[in-house]
């Protein structure tokens, strides 16, 4: 590289000598020379408008004290005031000749033997194609090149501008195939030698930006995975609430389709928008949305660097579990409380009235019952409430072993064929038997408290029947009455804790309200299903669909 530069440097310096010195010159004979000239233009003129018109016969027959040459448009000399034209040389590349082909006139000069004359020469090109040239012999003045004083300072001026330029050309030439280098694959291209270290550093580079870029391009790929397949929101903000990731649980959310270019810009909540200033602000926001029944968390943290905050981070989490939970929680407890409360003060009102000896001697039997029977319906309460609380906590006892649901269900109704008796209902077993893997405890739990139901809210003279039947997937026992049923809006709710359809009937009859529930549980323990059919007056049909052995 440096040698090229050099080289062209030199070229510069050459060709600017090389236009001063011819500048140069000819302003010192210009002013001899214009004289010259023009007459010598005027004899040409005239000349080839004579060859033009009667062609080599006027050349022939012209007198003139200067030498005239007629060149054909390939150089060859047609004709010569002074040689044998047949003897002479090839002309095309004469200065004159070359310069008049090429811009219709031309003009140079030759300085003599002696060095005390000079040769002027000027060519014209003729119609046809032909240069006419007119030479003549000019002295030269030496006092002349004091006249030109101040033309040469031009000239100079001239040549710097000229060199300039050239310069110029040359280091665009020089830098052309730097430009032009490919940064992404140096190797194909090498215009100097000089440049191979840092060609290799851009290699070398390039080679380092890769894998970091890949590494990057890895990493994005992950989070995208990881964020698109979330259940939950995430949003990440700049400090001036641009979106720059939001995946599509959190578009949802904000009732988008496609990523908006800012928070402002989209249909954002309320409550998602005030816990994105709060983070903004350098304070951890926390809210909950509601929205198309479910309950959602709003949690928002800052994203800090050097002490600012360049960002925020929201998390939009369904807790509509976590809170339905939480209320039946609330309700549960208040359900309890209520519940263990009635046969307390029950208890407690009989025994004040013992203790207060106002109670005749005959009724303290009948008072001594009723405690009884409160405090029964108190340990059934309890033994009931144990029973969930350990099938919710999976502490229960479960010891799988084959279970025969049909000779579960006979051995039920046996039990229950006292109290079925006290209210004239009819007890009927259908099926045959069907053996499944289950807790003997928890499907006798479940059967038992499903026949006590349908015994308890059936009509005086009712049926019960109970069905068992199955197939190669699946085994099915149904327990069917012809009771009191239940209104369709509250079906989905008997499985509740605590939920009855008509607590005044429920009180009068007894029982803790937990007995549907328990079926609920025991069921999940076992994979099985449960449904409800029932009509008001006509009767309920509960049935339990258990998965094949």
């Amino acid at each position: 590289m440096t040698g090229k530069i050099f080289r062209g440097c030199f070229i510069i310096g050459l060709v600017a000598i090389f236009l001063s010195s011819a500048l140069f010159l000819m302003i010192m004979t210009d002013r001899n020379e214009k004289d010259v000239y023009r007459d010598m233009k005027e004899l040409t003129a005239y000349a080839a408008h004579g060859v033009e018109t009667w062609g080599m016969d006027y050349l022939e027959n012209l007198d003139s004290s200067h030498r005239l040459t007629w060149v054909t448009a390939d150089g060859t000399v047609l004709y010569d005031s002074v040689a044998d034209q047949t003897q002479m040389e090839n002309h095309l590349d004469r200065e004159e000749i070359a310069e008049a082909l090429e811009t219709g006139e031309g003009y140079s000069e030759h300085e003599s033997r002696t060095l005390l004359e000079k040769n002027l020469y000027y060519a014209l090109l003729l119609e046809d194609g032909s240069v006419l040239r007119v030479a003549c012999t000019q002295t030269t003045v030496g006092a002349m090149f004091l006249e030109v004083a101040q033309p040469i300072l031009w000239m100079l001026a001239l040549s710097l501008i000229l060199s300039a330029v050239l310069a110029s050309s040359l280091a665009r030439q020089i830098t052309r195939p730097i430009n032009s280098m490919d940064l992404e694959r140096p190797d194909l291209d090498k215009p100097y030698e000089e440049l191979a270290p840092l060609v290799g550093r851009i290699r070398e580079q390039n080679r380092t930006i890769s894998r970091q870029m890949e590494e990057l391009r890895q990493r994005q790929r992950e989070f995208s995975a990881l964020s698109a397949n979330m259940s939950e929101g995430l949003l990440i903000l700049n400090s001036k609430y641009t979106i720059l990731s939001a995946n599509q649980s959190a578009l949802g959310l904000l009732g988008e389709t496609a990523q908006p270019e800012s928070l402002r810009q989209g249909r954002c909540p309320q409550e998602v928008w005030q816990a994105a200033a709060e983070a903004l602000a350098g304070h951890h926001g926390e809210a909950f949305l509601q929205k198309e029944g479910r309950i959602f968390e709003i949690l928002a943290s800052p994203v800090t660097s050097s002490g600012h905050v360049t960002g925020a981070m929201i998390l939009m989490v369904d807790v509509t579990e976590r809170e339905e939970r939480e209320n039946l929680r609330r309700e549960f407890s208040a359900n309890v409380s209520h519940e263990l409360k009635t046969p307390l003060t029950a208890i407690s009102g009989f025994a004040e009235l013992m203790k207060e000896g106002l109670v005749a001697p005959d009724m303290m039997k009948e008072f001594a019952g009723d405690i009884y029977r409160e405090c029964s319906q108190l340990i059934a309460l309890v033994d009931d409430i144990l029973k969930l609380s350990r099938l919710d906590e999976g502490t229960a006892e479960i010891q799988e072993e084959v279970v025969d649901l049909y000779a579960m269900s006979a051995e039920v109704l046996e039990r229950l064929r006292t109290n079925a008796a006290k209210r004239e209902v009819t007890l009927r077993l259908e099926g045959d038997s069907q053996p499944i893997t289950g807790v003997w405890r928890i499907l006798d739990e479940m059967i038992y408290n499903l026949c006590e139901n349908a015994i308890k809210y059936n009509k005086e003279g009712g049926r019960v029947t109970v069905r068992v039947t199955g197939d190669r997937s699946k085994t099915v026992l149904s327990v069917a009455d012809t009771g009191i049923g239940i209104p369709k809006a509250q079906q989905d709710r008997v499985f509740e804790r605590f939920y009855r359809v008509d607590k005044s009937h429920s009180r009068a009859i007894g029982g803790t309200g937990l007995g549907l529930s328990i079926v609920k549980h025991g069921a999940q323990v076992h994979n099985a299903q449960v449904a409800l059919e029932s009509e008001p007056d006509v009767g309920t049909t509960v049935t339990l669909t258990f998965p094949k052995i």
